[in-house]
């Protein structure tokens, strides 16, 4: 094994370790869903029983429009966690991503840490995952139909982390000719390319130029969540760049914006950046998200309560939502993005 795969290893372990004992949330900064209040419907005629989540990821059909988001791999942790995930997502019929495949992409070693996801979770949606500083590195998308053919992708993920390549040490700061990248990537492979931020927000106006090119989904992954910066300064032992540890836009602000996109542009929009629970959760689908993604929360369920824990964290959020919808007059989600949500400071 040659120095830059150690780092990488190295580097998804201190990951993993960082995420669950750490405190690496935002300081100040929430998700901006505090500031939010649903609508009260005092005269609602839902039927509980009748509200169903079911609904297709791209073409695979899911019970909940959740996903259990990109989280590790390319560690012999990662594959017992990944092998639980897997085993959660497929039992609950949703969507799961791997975490970057950048360490498969650099040798054989830790392969069965990604694998593990598609043999445990055989019938719902995987994706697939690697960062934009990588893919503009790439001659060909040779490599990253392997990685697909690795997990048996249904979907790729293009995370992009400029932030966290900035803040740490091994990092790659260098995006250069990405969106010619993105788009030629899109042309060259056959399942739908979606493309997410790690913890500090994708704006409309960058969401725009990813859907342009072809782009099926945008995961927000806004601020008021995990702090990747928070991690890279805690593997630095440095606070030199304090200023950036809170740096990013809010998940509300994200949803709200970019789901105004959908007038012209067909895609998918997925909330993710805090969604710590199911009220999170519910705020997201009322300002657009199609599906919400959590990953750290999982995680930390997952170390204390195992597989069932995860389900049944999972179950319980959206037996709740089903309440919200209930109480604000909503038949279905898509009833819930209309209108039932208001800023805090209208209501006094």
């Amino acid at each position: 094994m040659n120095k830059s795969e150690d780092v990488t290893s190295q580097r998804k372990k201190e990951h993993l370790e960082l995420s669950l004992k750490a405190d690496v949330s935002f300081k100040t900064k929430t998700n901006g869903f505090d500031q939010y209040e649903f609508i009260h419907n005092a005269a609602t005629d839902v039927e509980l029983d009748k509200i169903s989540f079911e609904t297709k990821f791209f073409k695979k059909k899911i019970n909940y429009p959740f996903i259990i988001s990109c989280m590790t791999g390319g560690t012999e942790e990662a594959e017992n966690i990944n092998a639980q995930l897997a085993i959660a997502a497929e039992d609950l019929k949703i969507p799961i991503g791997v975490g970057s495949q950048r360490q498969a992409l650099e040798n054989k070693n830790y392969k069965n840490s990604y694998n593990i996801i598609r043999k445990n979770a055989k019938s719902v949606p995987v994706l697939g995952n690697l960062g934009a500083a990588e893919l503009v590195k790439l001659k060909s998308s040779d490599p990253i139909k392997m990685l697909i053919e690795l997990i048996e992708a249904d979907a790729f993920v293009i995370h992009l982390n400029p932030l966290q390549e900035l803040l740490q040490p091994e990092g790659n700061p260098y995006f250069k000719g990405f969106l010619k990248s993105l788009k030629k990537l899109i042309k060259e492979i056959e399942i739908p390319v979606i493309v997410k931020e790690i913890g500090m927000g994708i704006s409309k106006d960058v969401a725009k130029r990813m859907l342009e090119v072809g782009v099926k989904g945008i995961d927000v992954a806004g601020a008021g969540g995990t702090s990747w910066a928070a991690i890279e300064m805690l593997r630095n032992k440095s606070t030199t760049n304090d200023y950036f540890w809170d740096w990013g836009l809010p998940t509300s602000f994200c949803l709200r914006e970019n789901s105004k996109l959908k007038k012209n542009y067909k895609f998918i929009l997925i909330g993710s950046g805090g969604i710590n629970s199911a009220v999170d959760a519910a705020k997201a689908f009322a300002l657009g998200a199609d599906y919400v993604a959590s990953a750290r929360t999982i995680l930390k369920e997952l170390d204390t309560s195992g597989v069932d824990g995860v389900k049944n964290l999972i179950i319980g959020w959206f037996e709740t939502i089903r309440k919200i919808m209930f109480l604000t007059g909503s038949k279905s989600l898509k009833e819930l993005r209309k209108n039932k949500i208001m800023r805090r400071e209208l209501l006094y």
